[in-house]
């Protein structure tokens, strides 16, 4: 599929999902990017080689109820923010969680499980949010859903392998060196990978923006 070119796009592009096809391999990383950044490209490529992938989607979403609203741009801002960012032919960029009813992440599998039966879907999250991840709607059935994949954040690590989540499927998690066939695991599966850390974060833009 060509890359969108930045910006001018109908809006009604982003709310379908992108094609997915019959044994391929997709990392899915949600979230605000309220801005998107440097640190999602460099989590995404380490994904996309680390894990054998054949792409990953962005899922830009419309809102996160666990964090505050206050100062979140508009979707398609966000959206053309992260176009414009993107410089790789295997990341696109969706917002397809905005047309839909039910955007929390359990939701969200579901719909692209059914959508997609034949495809390997593999979840992608920074250490901090498995931190955070056992406040998340639905996290158990999150984790029997899709196999995933934690990427390292500076400062994180600790309190990533301490959190009741990674406790709770302490069990389920493979070694680093085996990451590469997560993807075709049935899930609970999870590894932790280790990459160079890039400290860049959305909120720090955004206080210097």
């Amino acid at each position: 599929m060509p890359p969108r070119k930045s910006g001018t796009a109908p809006a009604r592009e982003w709310l379908r999902p992108p094609p997915a096809f019959r044994r391929m391999k997709i990392g899915l990383l949600g979230g605000s990017f309220n801005p998107a950044h440097e640190g999602h490209l460099h989590i995404s490529r380490t994904a996309l080689q680390r894990l054998g992938l054949d792409r990953v989607w962005w899922l830009v979403t419309p809102a996160n109820p666990l964090k505050a609203r206050t100062d979140l741009k508009p979707h398609q801002t966000r959206l053309n923010q992260a176009e414009a960012l993107v410089d790789h032919p295997r990341i696109d960029i969706t917002g397809f969680e905005a047309a839909r009813p039910d955007a929390f992440t359990v939701n969200t599998l579901g719909f692209l499980a059914r959508r997609y039966p034949a495809t390997h879907f593999v979840w992608l999250m920074g250490a901090d949010a498995l931190a955070g991840f056992h406040r998340w709607r639905g996290w158990r059935q999150i984790a029997s859903q899709v196999p995933i994949a934690v990427l390292d954040r500076p400062g994180y690590r600790f309190a990533a392998l301490a959190s009741p989540a990674a406790q709770f499927l302490a069990r389920d998690r493979i070694d680093e060196g085996d990451a590469a066939g997560l993807a075709l695991l049935d899930p609970p599966a999870w590894a932790l990978l280790t990459l160079p850390l890039s400290g860049v974060s959305s909120a720090e833009l955004r206080k210097t923006g």
